[in-house]
């Protein structure tokens, strides 16, 4: 499955349900990891999450940041546009990690080395960071302490 659109609402405090059929289709394509597409009252996020199974449904988090910019509630019905994520991490690299990494070969193969999820948690800390110059510097010191061994998230992001 490439796409789908359907309309839904929250579940659970951040997570709202997708339909069987739509999630079935894209887990037996090969694609857990969806780019979702969330409209409410003309305001449009998207981010990168995956579909996940509990009690025999399946959710996707909309988390507590995204519903604020949404301004959706519980009661609210909205419209996500589910997409095929083609991105190589499950999420959009930025660019200053991937320049960091491009310059470091022994630090770009030990984070290759990584699990999806250790790769994930690194871009997503460093998505969240604003300033270009901060990213570069949290950048360097994550492969840095890649390359002396570290592995533990909390211990990458330590100063050097």
């Amino acid at each position: 499955m490439k796409n789908a659109t359907f309309e839904t609402q929250l579940q659970s405090s951040h997570t709202f349900l997708v339909p069987e059929f739509i999630a079935t289709g894209f887990i037996n394509n090969g694609q857990k990891r969806v780019k979702v597409k969330v409209s409410f009252q003309k305001k449009i996020i998207e981010y990168h999450a995956a579909i996940q199974k509990y009690h025999g449904l399946y959710h996707i988090t909309l988390n507590a940041a995204n519903q604020k910019k949404l301004t959706v509630s519980p009661i609210d019905h909205f419209t996500v546009e589910l997409l095929e994520d083609t991105s190589k991490y499950g999420v959009e690299m930025p660019e200053e990690l991937e320049a960091v990494l491009q310059s470091d070969f022994h630090a770009s193969e030990i984070f290759e080395s990584l699990t999806d999820g250790k790769k994930r948690s690194i871009i997503y800390y460093i998505l969240k960071i604003k300033n270009s110059q901060t990213r570069i510097d949290r950048s360097i010191r994550i492969t840095e302490n890649l390359k002396r061994g570290i592995r533990d998230h909390r211990e990458l992001i330590k100063p050097i």
